[in-house]
């Protein structure tokens, strides 16, 4: 019997990729069929799919689930799901009842048999991007959010240019793309993981979500995991990013640096997963916290401004959410259909000089001049205009990597700083 938390949604680990012969024949026969060209998200959330990293979802969402999901953070059955999964096209010519494969950049990544198809109008994407992507921050108050987002926010962005068409259905995946041999060792799916850590011993387990190269403040929430955990799990993000963000592979050698220097590696697993950022702030914590319980984790760990993007999130709004939606298993009456990972709730962590050492709000009686802020998107900024990075910032071995990966670059992007990477929002 597994001491790990179950996959969520109760139905085990639900997992649509298909192997061995039945794989050979799914491949022949998707030959034959209509093809659709898929974007890079909608393949990311195909894989997950695939190894059951969304579970329950065995396919893309109807018009029910998208809605109740913007609505009520619940699939129509009750289930929790806080994010739509959908597969938006505007191909007309698709009907229900067809059987169609789902490409991408030349290889048919699935097959899938349409049983839905819905209209989303421009006004249904905005309502969705009100739901979803709107958060309580400075740019998303007033009108000042439609002012702002279309041009500034990358999730945002993405639903608004979606196709005039969602199309619903179960999934047959036939393909996890090149990640296991682009990221070997790294990428794993759930029930490795899973076996990893039942070999291991471990029953609860915390997850650090990372999208940044590691600075000392990551490496400070996930040894606080070691402390009080069996173990923890460092979880990048190996899908698309937007641009000006540092790609998965110098930041997986970051990391793996910092476990071979820094850590015990015994309480530590180095992993990957293949989605796309959605930049979704407090709702994507949520959807971080729900596919980690599918990867057998029970502690989400979240910090300041979690999945955010410039500041349309309030810095600890991605934590307050968790408190706003059922997740204990008294609160919901159907087993399996309510959250389980719960948050590590850290407050603003930095480096202080006066403490000489990392400590938190919750921690330092100091000033914030004493204090080093710590953040990708400082860390990103300073290296990407080749300026001094300051002490404790990062370790040297990690700044020397980073340093090399932004003086081979030819194209630089600028990287824009909002106020909590600034520091300045702090009291």
């Amino acid at each position: 019997m597994s001491k790990l938390v179950p996959p969520h949604g109760g139905k085990g680990l639900v997992e649509c990729l298909l192997k061995g012969d039945a794989l050979k024949a799914e491949l022949k026969k998707a030959e034959g069929l209509k093809t659709l060209e898929i974007s890079n998200r909608v393949k990311g959330d195909l894989i997950m799919l695939g190894i059951g990293g969304f579970s329950p979802l065995s396919g893309f969402m109807g018009k029910a689930d998208w809605k109740s999901v913007c609505e009520n953070f619940t699939l129509a059955d009750g289930t929790f799901w806080p994010v739509p999964v959908c597969l938006d096209t505007n191909d007309d010519s698709v009907k229900v009842g067809d059987e169609i494969a789902l490409k991408n950049d030349g290889e048919i990544f699935a097959t899938m048999k349409v049983t839905e198809k819905y209209e989303l109008t421009e006004a249904d994407k905005k309502w969705e991007c009100e739901k979803v992507y709107r958060g309580s921050g400075e740019e998303s108050e007033g009108d000042k959010f439609w002012e702002i987002a279309p041009k500034d926010h990358p999730g945002v962005q993405m639903v608004l240019a979606q196709g005039k068409f969602n199309l619903a259905g179960p999934v047959k995946v036939l393909s996890e793309g090149d990640y296991a041999d682009r990221y070997p060792g790294v990428y794993k799916t759930p029930a490795q993981i899973r076996a990893e850590m039942e070999a291991k011993g471990w029953a609860n387990v915390a997850a650090l979500q990372l999208r940044n190269p590691m600075h000392r403040s990551h490496e400070y929430l996930a040894k606080i995991a070691c402390e009080v955990c069996d173990g923890v799990v460092i979880h990048s993000l190996i899908g698309n990013l937007k641009p000006g963000d540092i790609p998965g592979q110098v930041r997986i050698k970051c990391i793996q640096t910092l476990i071979e220097k820094y850590f015990v590696k015994d309480n530590v697993i180095n992993a990957g997963y293949p989605l796309d950022m959605r930049y979704a702030g407090p709702r994507e914590a949520l959807l971080h916290a729900t596919f980690r319980q599918n990867y057998g984790i029970n502690k989400m760990l979240i910090g300041r401004d979690h999945a955010g993007v410039g500041d349309f999130y309030g810095l600890f709004e991605a934590q307050e959410i968790f408190d706003r939606i059922p997740y204990a298993n008294e609160a919901c009456p159907t087993p399996g259909k309510a959250l389980l990972t719960q948050p590590m709730k850290i407050d603003w962590t930095f480096y202080c000089y006066k403490c000489d050492g990392m400590a938190s709000l919750r921690t330092c009686p100091h000033g914030k001049e004493d204090r080093v802020i710590l953040s990708g998107t400082k860390l990103r900024k300073a290296l990407s205009e080749g300026a001094e990075v300051p002490d404790h910032f990062g370790r040297d071995e990690v700044l020397a990597i980073l340093r090399e990966y932004y003086e081979g670059l030819t194209e630089k992007v600028e990287i824009k700083m909002q106020g909590a990477a600034s520091g300045a929002v702090m009291k």
